[in-house]
This record gives structure tokens, sequence and C-alpha cells, in this order.
């Protein structure tokens, strides 16, 4: 056991948990395998450093009681006796004539979720105005010593930027998980909720460090059977976890659940008796979980039922539930990933269309959830053109941590960049500087309800995401949705040290590939705004597809080759998706001559020898990123191979063989795309590159293996 139930006040106590600590954290027999995620504690081996910072952390005194309180001083607890090689209790009252961490909730401290911490009497003095506050701070000072900086430099203030700071996710009621490459779903439903997993708690710790404290628990496309008499006491037994730790437990459901499981004759959300049942449903729920914070809903898309099915409109659908909700202070979160299967529209203008005309008609506990980009989190859109155009309904960010279309766990691909492109962007809608990241927090437009989601990438392997450095896209979501301010390369850097190395060299070289992994897997996968999300296999190459039971599920539909060129025309002699932004934002991608080259094949068709501003002609600049892309990895491998001295050897060899993946994935997508297109613009491969080994037909022979079932 890591964490003692009692305060550590005998010698015999001390002693013991001292050994087991000095054993576990500096055994070096034991390879790491990435399950203690960035919460490694590990013990400090400078010896001066551990002297100066023994000298301050003698015992941790806590001045209240609660869950939240308690699970702050364990985690402390825990953090500074590894680190340190002693033992810390935990006391009511501080030590005469020695230092240590006080905890105290008090009014006026920082704000919402916020703390504080100052020194007080050669005390570290962590304030709050709420316990979660204290918990957060707790966890900034212990990331503060994990990076080995000077105790007196840990003191001031933070407060989150965003109320709700999510994840979503999509795990189904079997145990699989919808776009999960990490394993299984970590809930075990058919063991809840007499046998509760230890591992929920450290789930709930590692989201508690970086300040998320909302959780969704089950897929989007949901099923009712959570709603069940039988899954709720599931349900309540992972929210008593998650509530120690300051999160709140929210259900995905299912529209037409008055129907499936409720028996009625309809799911039509102006009908008295589906009111009445959700009304009856929400309190049946709240009885179970006292503190259960709502609903998170995907309704009329892909499929899934929902008000449309009965002539009325998504307000009318989030109105319902917010009523039912809104005795216990719950919220409604409605996801704007709506698009009909129409083969003459632009899938990118079918969020704004549904929604935007809706706007102040929405109930005052209802957030409206956006996808970061238009069309489905590729690895670069534009931002969502709805943000900005719904100043009376709040908004809420969905990104995507899972790596659906950024190379499964066999990519390593940093999502910070991805994150912070979209939070900087900027509207217009109040003039400069009305960046997306002001709409999301209320600051704005004012909004009551401020959230950010991200669909988790968390899964049953025992390192969590998979891939080991995917790891820092749910660290920096985190860090991000507290302080979106914050670049990725100060995450990038504080995630390194805190769970690969404190070695400074190679904490640079590990951050610089880092940085540069998204901008690499771009070039290589989807350069110059091709986009890529149809159906079939996500993981393969597939730009030939061309049949789909709607339009807008194959590739065709997106990147729109032809003999002449290549690209979607969404300037007024196309679609006129870019009416849809301000005219100052648009105006960057208007024309084709000074479209920023990232954009530019989201909003022009480009013929195939125009020449671009960076000198070439399409077809060249096209194949000049996939195969820089695809050579890049090579880049990647030499730099990851030089930090082996100061990387943990079994995650080293674990990145070690991603990377051989990577880069043979990295040239299947280039053939693939250069030999697809190569039939359309009918121009040979500039000399300089090689040719590619094999044929499309082989290419595709390739690809169809992971199609067969």
């Amino acid at each position: 056991m890591l964490f003692s139930k009692n305060l550590l006040s005998d010698s015999i106590k001390n002693l013991a948990l001292l050994l087991i600590f000095t054993f576990i954290f500096t055994n070096q027999a034991w390879a790491d395998d990435g399950y203690r995620l960035w919460l490694k504690y590990n013990r400090i081996q400078n010896a001066s450093m551990r002297a100066a910072y023994s000298k301050s952390f003698n015992f941790i005194a806590v001045s209240g009681n609660s869950d939240i309180l308690n699970s702050a001083a364990k985690e402390l607890q825990t953090g500074l006796t590894a680190m340190l090689g002693k033992p810390v209790q935990i006391v009511k009252n501080p030590l005469n004539n020695q230092n240590g961490v006080i905890l105290s909730v008090s009014a006026g401290i920082a704000s919402g979720d916020g703390y504080s911490i100052g020194m007080r009497g050669g005390n570290t003095v962590i304030t709050a105005p709420k316990d979660a506050g204290v918990l957060y701070g707790s966890f900034a000072l212990l990331r503060h010593l994990q990076q080995h900086l000077p105790v007196e430099k840990v003191a001031g203030q933070s407060s989150p930027k965003i109320q709700l700071r999510m994840l979503n996710h999509w795990d189904n009621p079997e145990g699989t998980i919808e776009r999960g490459y990490a394993g299984s779903s970590l809930w075990k439903w058919y063991e809840l909720p007499e046998t509760v997993d230890p591992r929920y708690t450290d789930y709930a710790r590692a989201n508690a460090s970086i300040g998320i404290n909302g959780t969704v628990v089950n897929n989007v496309n949901a099923s009712a059977r959570f709603l069940t008499a039988e899954y709720l006491p599931k349900v309540a037994a992972l929210a008593g976890i998650f509530r120690k730790y300051g999160i709140k437990t929210y259900l995905s459901i299912h529209f037409a659940a008055p129907k499936t499981l409720g028996g009625l004759k309809t799911s039509d959300p102006l009908d008295p008796e589906v009111r009445k049942w959700w009304t009856e449903k929400t309190k049946e729920i709240y009885r179970a979980i006292p503190d259960f914070g709502g609903f998170l809903v995907k309704a009329n898309s892909e499929g899934e039922p929902g008000p449309q099915d009965y002539g009325r409109t998504h307000a009318d659908g989030t109105n319902m539930l917010a009523e039912a909700l809104a005795p216990f202070d719950g919220v409604v979160i409605w996801r704007a990933f709506v698009y009909k299967a129409d083969p003459t529209a632009d899938r990118f203008k079918a969020a704004y269309e549904e929604f935007a005309p809706l706007d102040g008609k929405f109930a005052k506990n209802v957030i409206v959830q956006v996808k970061n980009g238009p069309i489905d989190f590729q690895p670069r859109e534009p931002f969502s053109p709805l943000f900005g155009n719904m100043p009376g309904t709040p908004l809420g960010m969905e990104f995507q941590l899972t790596q659906e279309y950024t190379g499964f766990a066999t990519h390593w691909v940093y999502e910070a960049p991805l994150f912070k492109e979209c939070l900087d962007a900027d509207t217009y809608v109040h003039g400069k500087g009305s960046t997306v990241a002001r709409i999301i927090d209320g600051s704005l437009h004012n909004y009551p309800l401020t959230c950010i989601a991200g669909v988790a990438n968390t899964g049953s392997d025992r390192n969590w995401t998979g891939h080991p450095m995917a790891q820092a896209n749910w660290y920096a979501f985190g860090r991000l949705a507290w302080d979106h301010t914050l670049s990725p390369e100060a995450i990038a850097r504080e995630w390194t040290q805190l769970t690969l190395t404190t070695e400074d060299k190679d904490v640079s070289t590990i951050s610089d590939i880092m940085l540069r992994s998204r901008e690499i897997y771009v070039d290589y996968n989807t350069p110059l705004g091709l986009s890529r999300p149809w159906t079939g296999s996500h993981y393969a190459p597939e730009p030939w597809q061309n049949r789909s039971s709607r339009p807008d599920w194959t590739a065709i539909y997106y990147h729109r080759a032809d003999t002449l060129g290549l690209g979607f025309d969404r300037t007024a002699t196309g679609s006129n998706a870019l009416q849809q932004y301000r005219p100052e934002a648009s105006r960057a991608w208007l024309r084709a001559e000074t479209c920023p080259l990232p954009y530019l094949l989201w909003f022009h068709h480009i013929p195939w020898s125009q020449n671009l501003n960076s000198g070439r002609s399409l077809w060249d600049e096209l194949c000049h990123r996939f195969y820089t892309g695809a050579d890049s990895v090579r880049w990647m491998q030499k730099q990851w191979a030089g930090v082996k001295s100061s990387v943990d050897p079994a995650i080293h060899a674990d990145v070690t063989g991603r990377l051989m993946k990577q880069h043979k994935e990295a040239i299947w997508w280039r053939d693939a795309w250069v030999l697809y297109l190569q039939t359309f613009s009918r121009k040979p491969i500039p000399t300089i590159y090689p040719a590619p080994g094999r044929t499309l037909q082989e290419v595709k022979e390739i690809v169809n293996s992971y199609l067969m079932r």
C-alpha cells in the first residue's frame, strides 16, 4: 500500500514506510512500465538538494477534514516521502521547531478552484477557497519539487480560466473503446460495484494533478444501459472514487431512452410523458450520485436519435433535459457535431447552419460543445466558425486526445501545438484579439458556464495510453484547460522533466522532438490542408476511397482531386464556407495566392502546375512535403537514440520500436498519396526523390488487409 489511512505517528510505521519507498523508488532493477505517468516522485539523487528540501518538509498539517483534503495530504505524504527518502507525517497542527506544509481552506484566497502557495514562518502554506483548490495546490508543489526548483520560488497564486475541465471517454458497456488505442476500457463494468479496481484511484489522482474536474464515463454513441437500476450503482461506485479528488461524474445519454428503456411510444422532447420520464430518471440518478455533473448528448448525428426525429430543434431537446437537471445544478452538454447526408452540401458548414440560428434559445444550464475544427479532429483544421457566432450560448471546446487521425498508437504526435493553434486563433468577432480561447473561457461573451473537453486516450494498457509519449497529450490538455496561456514548449519541458529525465540537455532534445512531431506527421499525412475523415480504416491510407453509405464518408469528397488540380473550393465560387467567418478572419484564406500553405487546400482547388509562394508548383510542393515528412521520422529516431542514457531502458526501447513502425508507415502514407495523386497530375516525381518501391496496386493490397473482417 502506498497510502496509509491513519496518521504516521510512531517510529515503527515511519521506518516501514521509509523502507517501502526506498525500495520502490531506488531499486534500479525495476524497469519503468509507465504506470506512474508524471507522478513518479523518484528519490532526488542530488544529496545537497535533497537535504535542502528535507529541512523544509517534515510534516503536513491539515486544517480541516474532508475526503478531498485527505487526498491532498496523502498525495503530499506519498510524494515527499519518496523524493526525500524519509517519512513525512500528517498531523493536525504544525510541529514546533520544524518546517512543513500547512493545508488550509480560506475564503478570499484565489478564486473558484484556484489556490495560493506562500511561505510563512519557514512553512509552506497552501490555501484555497475550496478543498479542491488545496488539492490542486498540493500537486503544484509536488510538480515544482519534481523539477528540482528552489522551494522559495513556488510561492504564487493560480486559478483555472475555465470552469469545467473534462475528459470524455468513448467507452462502451462491453469494455471496448471507440477510437481507443490503449487496450480495453478502464471501467470493469461486470465487476462493479462490488469490486473497485485501485486503478480508478490512480486515474483520479492523475486527472486532479493537472486540474481536470469532470469525467464522462461512457461513449457519446450511448447505450441506455447506463441509465438502468442495474448500472447506476456501478457508475456511483466510480463517482465515489472520483469525488475524493474533486472530479464530478457525467453520463452520455441515449436520446431515445424513454422508448428503449422506459417503454413509452415516443421520445418527443415536447411530449409531457417524455419530459416526466426524464425528470424522474434524473431524480433517480441524483439519489445514487448526489454530486452528479449532468448529461453529454450526441443527437441527430451519424445515426444517433434526437429531437429532429420529431420535427423539433436541438434547443427543444436540450431544454427538456436542462429542465430535469436544473433543480440539482446539473448541466447539459450538447455536441454540435451534427451534419446531414446531403450530397450537394459542404460538411464544413453544417455545425454553423444547425446551431447559429438557435443562439440564445438554450436554457441557462446548457453548453454547446464544439469540435476545434469544422470537420472532424483532423491533424490540422481551421477553427470552427461557430466560435464567435453564438454570443448568447455558452460554447465549450472539444479536443481529441486519442489519435484517431494522428496515427493511433504507432505515431509520436505531440498535440499541444494543435490545441494551442486553435485556442490562439482570432475570430475578430469583437475586433482583433477575439481569440477562441477568450470565447470558451467566457471572457469575451460573459458566458455563465465555461467548458473544455478532451476525448480521452486512456485504456487498460499498463502505461495508460499505448504509446508512452501519448501521455504528454493527456498532460498537455489538462495544463491548457487550466491555463490556456501556457506555451506548448513550456508544457513539453515540464512533462519531460516529470516523466522521463531531468538532464537538461536531454530534456531539450526530447522537447524538440515533441514540438516538431505534429508538423512532421502533417507533412507525410495531410500536407497543405488535405483532410481525410473517411470511413473504412482510419489507420490505413485510402485516398482513393469512393464508395460509402453517404458521400461525405468518402475520401474523394474531401480532396476533390481531378486532372485539373486538388483541393476543396470554399470561396464564393465554391461552397462559400468562408462566409461563415468574420471578414477579418477569412481574409488570410480568401485568395489562393496569399493563403497560408497549411490551409491552402482547405479553401482552394489549385491547379497542379500553379506556382506557390514556396517557389514550387503544387505537385512539386506536395512531393516535397510527403518525402521530407517521411524522412524526418529518421531524424526523430536519431534524436531519440541520443537520449538513451538518461531515459528508462524499457520506455526507451518501447518508443524506439514505435518509431521504427512510424517510419515504415510514414513511407506507406507517402507512397499511397503520391502514387494516387500522380494518376491525376500525370507529372513525374522530382528526380531528387527516390521513386516508390511499389506500385499503387501493391499499396492498395496492403491497405485492403486492414479492411478485411
